[in-house]
């Protein structure tokens, strides 16, 4: 099969879905959330240890910890910013 016939055959398929650009949006609010406050995500998921760790709010990242998490969330923003790009 010829490239030009696979690339026309793909954009004629239907172009973006409505309900993959509405996930990639939470997906870039969630990745922004944790590049400006870690802290909110860590207090969301502390709730989750209840039950299950004896003290959750030991297990609180340090000032280390939460520069990783911000590096993962910019590139996980880059990532959901870039698939964004690709649908629409």
């Amino acid at each position: 099969m010829d490239h030009s016939a696979i690339v026309r055959t793909a954009s004629e398929s239907g172009g973006s879905s409505p309900v993959l650009i509405s996930l990639l949006c939470l997906f870039l609010i969630m990745g922004l959330v944790q590049v400006i406050r870690p802290q909110l995500l860590w207090r969301l998921n502390s709730r989750l240890q209840r039950g299950w760790v004896k003290n959750p709010e030991g297990t609180e990242p340090t000032g280390k910890g939460y520069a990783m998490q911000r590096v993962t969330g910019a590139l996980f923003l880059a990532v959901a910013t870039w698939m964004l790009v690709q649908q629409i």
